[in-house]
């Protein structure tokens, strides 16, 4: 049995060295395929990182939204009509009255958006999104301040003039320098910045670093009373299970129902958007990305595939004479194969070794030039070399 093993495995070791442009070759073409696996499994996966972290962002961790319509994008016109004129809108006095009977369940942060010019000295950003917000806004969501600081409880209850801002707008509007302490002008009111948001980029083809935060009593001076709030809540526990989650939105639906003298059985008269249906479109857009995985990865696998199978070929046409000459003198029909087979897993397993050494350089080179930070994961190297070696 020791025979039968280690002789195919000297003789395959014995043609590879004595065809080293050949089998470097083979090996070559499989280590292109894995090092593009593992390439594409990394990037995608990073990819995928990308858009959960920047939903997280965009809508909150473990927060829901309570408003008017919550989801006008994703509503027929007829429905949204319909709800326009059913629902009234979220005011000032529905928040305080959540407030009032939150306990210990939820938490609210109340916000208004709207989009306006924002100047500071010659320079102007153009259709800035201007959210007026609560200041418990940044206990619910991670705005991801990268300088200063968020506005306070204080700054809130006297509407004071403070501004934080996204990068897109601190570097349009302070190119080399420190926006923080400086002013800057919306709506013809001026406002001295706090904060600066860091880099949270896209998400859904929409900026999320062009956004200027402001007390919500300051964005009603300078735009007057919003026509509707939206209300983020969540459960204030700093990781919430689902339990306590499905417990902070039924306390407040059942809140506002009993501010809205709601009968039991009675339509609700506001909406309700869960932290899963409000990024629901970035898991599908993360599942689709994942997706493509499976045929990039395979196309390269088939290359190698031919490459390897073609290199074999050349070597059994070259040794036909040689093969001939040991099935005279008694070698059997699995011998010949087993020489080969022994020497094309030799190839693959090695090339795969080089596809992984290659592979495991991309989340590096990836993360340095683009920062989107990507992670090369067991799975991506188990599945890459069980791919070479089959």
């Amino acid at each position: 049995m020791r025979h039968y093993l280690l002789t195919p495995i000297g003789q395959a070791f014995g043609s590879i060295r004595a065809h080293p442009l050949r089998s470097a070759l083979g090996a070559t073409a499989i280590a292109v395929a894995v090092a593009t696996m593992a390439t594409v499994v990394t990037a995608l996966d990073g990819v995928a990182r990308y858009a959960r972290a920047s939903a997280a962002r965009a809508f909150g961790s473990d927060t829901f939204v309570v408003a008017q319509v919550a989801a006008p994008g994703q509503t027929s016109r007829r429905e949204l009509a319909r709800k326009l004129e059913r629902n009234p809108a979220i005011t000032s006095p529905d928040v305080r009255f959540l407030d009032r009977y939150a306990g210990a369940a939820v938490e609210y942060g109340a916000t208004a958006q709207r989009s306006a010019d924002v100047i500071a000295g010659s320079r102007k950003y153009e259709n800035a999104a201007v959210v007026g917000a609560t200041s418990s806004l940044a206990t619910i969501r991670d705005l991801g301040i990268a300088e200063g600081r968020f506005f306070g409880r204080e700054e809130e209850i006297e509407s004071a003039q403070v501004a934080v801002i996204g990068a897109d707008v601190a570097d349009a509007l302070f190119p080399a320098r420190d926006p923080v302490g400086r002013t800057v002008r919306v709506a013809g009111r001026g406002f001295r910045v706090i904060g600066v948001q860091e880099r949270l980029g896209n998400l859904g083809g929409t900026s999320l670093d062009r956004n200027v935060w402001m007390p919500l009593g300051a964005f009603a001076r300078a735009f007057g009373t919003p026509a509707t709030l939206q209300v983020l809540a969540r459960p204030p526990m700093a990781e919430p299970g689902a339990r306590e989650l499905v417990a902070a939105e039924e306390r407040a639906r059942a809140t506002l129902r009993a501010r809205r003298r709601l009968e039991p059985g009675q339509e609700d008269t506001f909406d309700v958007l869960t932290p899963d249906a409000a990024r629901s479109f970035v898991f599908r857009l993360s599942e689709r990305i994942g997706l493509a995985a499976g045929p990039i990865s395979a196309m390269a696998l088939l290359a190698a595939i031919v490459v390897v199978t073609n290199t074999i070929l050349v070597s059994v046409t070259e040794r036909t004479r040689e093969i001939g000459v040991r099935r005279a003198l008694g070698a059997r029909r699995r011998d010949i194969m087993a020489q080969f087979l022994v020497e094309t897993l030799i190839l693959s397993i090695g090339g795969g070794l080089l596809g992984m050494c290659l592979g495991a350089t991309v989340p590096q080179v990836v993360t340095h030039f683009s920062g989107l930070r990507t992670i090369l994961t067991a799975e991506a190297f188990i599945l890459s070399f069980a791919v070479s070696a089959a």
